[in-house]
């Protein structure tokens, strides 16, 4: 992946939710803001962006989208039930009509057995409809889980919007 792949993804998503009158919010958490970086790169951006969770640690998680601490002890942060629980908490904290969560194990440490570094699930969300979440498992070092994580979003949203 290249910023230039990026940008040009960004660019798409950006006219889509132009196009559509549609407002967007982020929680993320492996990908530490790069998402939200690339979508705020595009000229405009503040028509359809309206707001990005940082939410690294189990405890932003709580403090800012609200997930239950009780869901992230039973499921672990990295999760479907997690990513779910993110997207809600977007669309809770804010006044966009589509929401995106990000959560995984960017490396080099942090993995397990049953979820390896490189584990990323995501989460997109039109509010008062059903969240959609995928699972990915990208190879890789820690800059590469991330970048790869970010394109892989971009081209969700993408579909999601067409």
């Amino acid at each position: 992946m290249t910023d230039k792949t990026v940008l040009a993804l960004a660019g798409e998503v950006a006219l889509l939710l132009t196009e559509q009158k549609i407002t967007l919010a982020v929680a993320e958490s492996c990908t530490g803001g790069a998402l939200c970086q690339a979508l705020t790169d595009i000229p405009g951006s503040s028509v359809w962006f309206d707001r990005g969770f940082i939410t690294y640690s189990n405890q932003a998680k709580v403090d800012m989208l609200g997930v239950s601490s009780t869901l992230l002890e039973q499921y672990g942060a990295v999760s479907f039930e997690t990513a779910r629980a993110m997207v809600e908490g977007v669309h809770g904290q804010s006044h966009a009509e589509l929401a995106i969560a990000i959560t995984g194990i960017a490396g080099p440490t942090g993995g397990t057995a049953e979820k390896p570094v490189g584990t990323v699930f995501f989460g997109i969300g039109h509010k008062g409809q059903a969240v959609k979440i995928d699972k990915r498992r990208f190879k890789g070092d820690r800059g590469e889980v991330r970048a790869r994580s970010v394109e892989f979003v971009l081209k969700a949203l993408l579909k999601a919007l067409r």
